[in-house]
C-alpha cells in the first residue's frame, strides 16, 4: 500500500464520500476510500437517514392499523406492538443498503481501507499522504484526497449524553422499549421525525425549542400548520424555552425549562437532544497541514472545493450550506467530474429540504418571508389537499401546496409542501425550478388524474387566480 498512488482518496464514505469515489472510478480514477465503520454509507445509512425512515414507515403502519383502518372497512383487534421486531426490520434495511454500497465498490474497484484517516501532508510535488490507524494501518498516498467525513451531533455544554436516560438520535433509533415520556430538546426535523416515531408508538412526546417557532428556516405558513397538526396528534411544546439544566438518576431524567425568567422542573423517562449537527473536523489533521477553517468551524473551499491546501478537497457537512445527503452526494459528483474537465455545477437554489412528519414537510427555493425581505414581488398561489380527489380517497386532505412566483414574469422561486407524500412531490418543483420554469408551465403541464400532484398544478394556476378545484 505504501508504493501505490491512487488517483482519489477519499475519507468517509457517507452519501458524499461513497458516491464520489464510485463516480471517479466510473470516469477511470484509481480510488480508495479511509472508513473506520464496520458497515459503508456513513451516518445516513447506518444512524441516520435510513433507519429513522425504516422506523416512521414502520410506526405510521401501526398508527393506520390502530387509528384508521376502521374508516375503511377494515375491522381487526387493536394491533400489538412487537417493538423488538420493528427494530429488526430496520436493521435488516441497514444492511441490504450498506451490504449494496459494498458490492458498488466490488463492481467498480474501489479500495476500502479499513481505519481512521489523518491528513500527513504532501510526500513530494503532486502526492498527498494519509495516515490509516486501525485494521488496515499504513500511509496512503493519492493525487487528490477528498475530505468527506459529515457532520457530528451538537452537544449542549454540561449536558452529558450516555444514551442511557439522556441521549442522542442514534440512542433513539435503538430503543429497546417504548418510553413513557420522552422530551426532544430541539424542534428541528430529526426531532421531530424522531418524536413522531415514539409518539405513534404509544410515548408522551414534549418538545423544547430556545427559538420562537420550529424549523426556522421554513416558510412561516408551512411551519405553523405543521405545529397544530402536531398538537393535534398529542405532542406538546415549550417554544422560546431553554433547558438550564438535566438530572438523571434512577432512570429517570429532571429537566429544568427556563422561559422569560421563570424555571420549572418536568420529569421524563428519556430526553433526546436533537439541537443539531456540526462538521466532523476533528482527529483528522487539518491544522497539522494548513487546511483552513471559516468562523463556524466549516472547510474554506473555492467553487472547485478546492481547500487552501493544493491537492486537499472537501464537500458536504464540512463545507457551508444545508447538512444534507442529497447535497454532499451532487457535490461529491460535481468535484469528481469537474477534476477531469467536465463543466459540472451544483444548482444550489433548487436544494429541496424534507421533514419526514405525517403529514409530510417538503420545500424548495425561498420562502415567502425571505423574498418579502429581499424586496422580490411575489405572487401567491395555494391549493388545499382537501380538494384533491385522491387525498380525498386516501383519507388525508391535511395540508397544501403554495406556490411562490415572480410577480413579473412567473418564475417559480419557492414551492412548499405540507400533506400526503410532500416529499415525492417536490421533485417536480425542482425540476421545474432547475429550468427556471414559471407557475403557468407547471400549470400547463399534464398531470395524472387522479393523484396528489395534481395540487401542485392547482396551486401553480391559483399564481394567476385560474385554480379550477379551489
Amino acid at each position: 500500500m505504501a508504493d501505490e498512488i491512487f488517483d482519489l482518496i477519499v475519507l468517509g464514505a457517507g452519501p458524499g464520500g461513497y458516491v464520489g469515489a464510485i463516480r471517479a472510478a466510473q470516469l477511470g480514477m484509481k480510488v480508495a476510500v479511509v472508513e473506520s465503520r464496520p458497515t459503508l454509507g456513513g451516518v445516513c445509512l447506518n444512524e441516520g437517514c435510513i433507519p429513522s425512515k425504516a422506523l416512521l414507515d414502520s410506526s405510521e403502519h401501526f398508527a393506520l392499523a390502530r387509528d384508521k383502518f376502521d374508516m375503511h372497512g377494515i375491522e381487526i383487534p387493536a394491533p400489538k406492538l412487537n417493538l423488538a421486531k420493528m427494530m429488526e426490520r430496520k436493521e435488516g434495511v441497514v444492511s441490504d443498503l450498506t451490504g449494496g454500497i459494498a458490492f458498488l465498490f466490488k463492481k467498480n474497484k474501489v479500495a476500502w481501507i479499513k481505519g481512521e484517516g489523518k491528513l500527513l501532508g504532501a510526500a513530494g510535488e503532486g502526492v498527498q499522504q494519509v495516515e490509516v490507524t486501525g485494521k488496515d494501518a499504513g500511509v496512503v498516498k493519492g493525487k487528490n484526497v477528498l475530505l468527506a467525513t459529515g457532520g457530528k451531533v451538537a452537544q449542549v455544554p454540561g449536558i452529558n449524553v450516555d444514551n442511557d436516560v439522556i441521549i442522542d438520535n442514534w440512542g433513539a433509533l435503538c430503543l429497546n422499549e417504548v418510553p413513557e415520556h420522552l422530551m426532544i430538546v430541539g424542534a428541528g426535523y430529526i426531532g421531530l421525525e424522531l418524536g413522531s416515531v415514539w409518539l405513534r408508538l404509544g410515548a408522551k412526546v414534549t418538545v423544547v425549542e430556545l427559538m420562537p417557532e420550529m424549523l426556522p428556516k421554513t416558510d412561516g405558513d408551512i411551519t405553523k400548520a405543521l405545529q397544530r397538526s402536531l398538537k393535534k396528534q398529542g405532542m406538546s411544546f415549550n417554544m422560546g424555552t431553554s433547558v438550564v439544566g438535566i438530572d438523571a438518576a434512577g432512570g429517570k431524567a429532571t429537566v429544568k425549562l427556563s422561559k422569560k425568567d421563570k424555571v420549572k422542573e418536568v420529569v421524563c423517562d428519556k430526553v433526546l437532544m436533537s439541537i443539531g449537527r456540526k462538521p466532523n473536523t476533528d482527529g483528522i489533521g487539518l491544522e497539522d497541514v494548513g487546511v483552513e477553517l471559516d468562523e463556524r468551524g466549516c472547510v474554506k473551499v473555492d467553487e472547485n472545493y478546492a481547500t487552501t491546501v493544493p491537492g486537499i478537497y472537501a464537500i458536504g457537512d464540512l463545507i457551508p450550506g444545508p447538512m444534507l445527503a442529497h447535497k454532499a452526494s451532487e457535490e461529491a459528483v460535481v468535484f469528481v467530474e469537474r477534476l477531469v474537465g467536465k463543466n459540472s455545477e451544483v444548482h444550489y437554489g433548487t436544494i429541496p429540504g424534507v421533514c419526514y412528519t405525517w403529514p409530510e414537510v417538503a420545500s424548495v427555493g425561498k420562502t415567502e418571508q425571505q423574498l418579502k425581505e429581499e424586496g422580490i414581488a411575489v405572487k401567491v398561489g395555494k391549493f388545499n389537499f382537501v380538494g384533491n380527489g385522491r387525498a380525498r380517497a386516501m383519507a388525508e386532505t391535511e395540508g397544501f401546496v403554495k406556490v411562490l412566483a415572480h410577480a413579473d414574469s412567473g418564475q417559480v422561486l419557492g414551492v412548499h409542501i405540507f400533506g400526503p407524500r410532500a416529499s415525492d412531490m417536490i421533485a417536480e418543483a425542482v425540476a421545474v425550478m432547475s429550468y427556471g420554469g414559471t407557475a403557468h408551465d407547471i400549470g400547463a403541464m399534464f398531470h395524472g388524474h387522479p393523484t396528489l400532484s395534481e395540487a401542485v398544478k392547482e396551486a401553480a394556476l391559483d399564481v394567476d387566480g385560474a385554480a379550477v378545484h379551489c
